[in-house]
């Protein structure tokens, strides 16, 4: 603090966002220790997305989300092991009780998500997510102040796993449109 001139609350913010990257961890009653080498090519700053229209910004991250998403689900299809078949439902079970108790489950969704892409076991996938998930909540938290956002699309979470498990990496990639889909309806017709 003293030798950068910032306050306290400045320095957790840095640790909190070099944790997102994958450069730090903190361990609790231990210390905050460096898990890889601090260079140009081992940390990149997450991306911006400079708008002032939400809708325009959604519709935007939304065409990203698509590709990963899509690409990442038929990945996870083609290489998930049993283990992964396991976390991945455990997931979508939390999810699916949170979802039915509060008609929402933002962080669960996430966490459901973050299995998919983890089933991959290509880590870009996750890097790229961590890359782009400070822009993305940005604008993807309760958008419109609407919390029946994307409601829609939560069936569509269970056959997405189902082909997950069965191995169809067409049918994850259907259904994963599928999801994106709904949330697009929404996006346009929630900014009306």
């Amino acid at each position: 603090m003293t030798a950068l001139a910032v306050g306290r609350s400045t320095i957790r913010e840095a640790i909190r966002h070099f944790q997102a990257l994958g450069v730090i961890e903190a361990r609790k009653g231990s210390g905050t220790y460096l898990l890889k080498p601090v260079s140009r090519s081992t940390v990149h700053m997450p991306l911006s997305l400079d708008t002032t229209d939400l809708r325009d910004a959604l519709l935007k991250t939304l065409q990203v989300r698509r590709g990963l998403e899509c690409e990442a689900s038929m990945v996870a299809a083609r290489m998930r092991t049993a283990d992964d078949v396991d976390f991945m439902g455990a997931r979508l079970d939390e999810m699916e009780r949170v979802h039915l108790e509060r008609g929402a489950s933002g962080p669960e969704d996430l966490a459901f998500h973050l299995a998919i892409y983890d089933a991959t076991h290509n880590p870009l996938f996750r890097q790229l997510l961590e890359q782009m998930r400070e822009t993305f909540e940005r604008f993807w938290s309760h958008p419109f102040e609407r919390y029946d956002f994307a409601r829609r699309s939560f069936p569509f979470h269970r056959t997405l796993f189902n082909a997950i498990v069965s191995q169809d990496a067409e049918a994850a990639r259907a259904e994963t449109l599928k999801i994106l889909e709904i949330v697009e309806e929404d996006i346009k017709e929630m900014s009306k």
